[in-house]
């Protein structure tokens, strides 16, 4: 009976195309609500942070920037982010390789390991590492004694990133890999090629926008990254401040302007995440159109 009032429901559809339409007020009030609710929760909030950002100026809005611990921080977060991501996109190729082409025991413990991120705060995810490599942690004495330093320095903040970010990427390949299925690998294989050549000349190319794009969402959350980072820093001014722990001091600081000034910067960095991944989406979606039209 299902298939049959399913199968109806399409001749309808097709016999009347207005059926499968919203009458007009309901489209308006939607199209209305969504507007509405992205104008007061998103873009107001970005248009007050360059508001203030150049309440006073360009002069003092390009001082705040141009200040030695604010380019500190910008350099400090980007080459986190620079070691971070590679990281990430390494892990989730293996992870979804292996996810997606094999059979093994603990596979549904490991899809669990690599949500866990997602389900920790940030906090609690900074505090491990803490407990890990702190002074007083699981291999802090060993640290100390070789003068190695984890927390409260770039290494500690490097992997507290890697941790909270390491999902974004796995996330993205696993069911692009699971749709493609391992038909052309095996094919490859059979054919005598190596196991490094079949993963440059066919996966790599079949999963390099959802790579691409799994990387986008890491570096975005690897340059915002707040709580962890706040944990295992130190706070120390021009060292190990990420542009989010800069902005948090110079508001505590009562420099308003400042804090917005710097704030702009991840802003803007947002911004430009954002347009890189509509390239992306623009462009695997152009390949894809163009893969069903030769199929056709």
């Amino acid at each position: 009976m299902a298939d049959s009032i399913a199968l109806r429901a399409t001749a309808v559809a097709k016999a009347h195309p207005r059926a499968r339409s919203e009458p007009a007020f309901a489209r308006w009030a939607l199209t209305g609500t969504a507007l509405s609710f992205l104008g007061l929760f998103l873009i107001l909030p970005l248009g007050v942070v360059f508001a203030e950002a150049f309440k006073k100026g360009i002069g003092a809005y390009l001082m705040a920037i141009s200040q030695p611990e604010a380019l500190a921080a910008v350099r400090l977060t980007l080459l986190v982010a620079a070691l971070a991501v590679p990281l990430n996109l390494v892990f989730g190729v293996a992870a979804s390789w292996a996810i997606a082409k094999f059979d093994f025991h603990g596979k549904n413990v490991l899809i669990t390991i690599i949500d866990l991120p997602f389900a920790v705060s940030p906090v609690i995810s900074g505090m491990i590492f803490v407990l890990l490599f702190g002074s007083q942690g699981l291999i802090g004495p060993w640290l100390a004694a070789h003068d190695l330093k984890v927390i409260f320095a770039g290494p500690g903040i490097v992997l507290t990133t890697v941790f909270v970010t390491f999902p974004f990427a796995a996330r993205e390949l696993i069911p692009l890999m699971q749709a493609q299925g391992s038909e052309e690998e095996e094919a490859a294989l059979s054919l005598g090629a190596s196991g490094w050549q079949t993963f440059l000349r066919i996966t790599l190319p079949n999963i390099k926008w959802g790579l691409l794009y799994g990387a986008i969402l890491a570096n975005a959350r690897a340059m915002g990254e707040f709580g962890a980072v706040s944990v295992v820093s130190g706070h120390i001014r021009g060292v190990t401040n990420t542009l989010p722990l800069h902005v948090e001091i110079l508001y505590n600081e009562y420099n308003l302007s400042a804090a917005f000034a710097v704030a702009s910067l991840l802003v803007l960095l947002a911004l430009v995440t954002l347009v890189a991944k509509r390239i992306v989406e623009w462009k695997s979606g152009s390949e894809l159109a163009a893969g069903r039209g030769e199929s056709k």
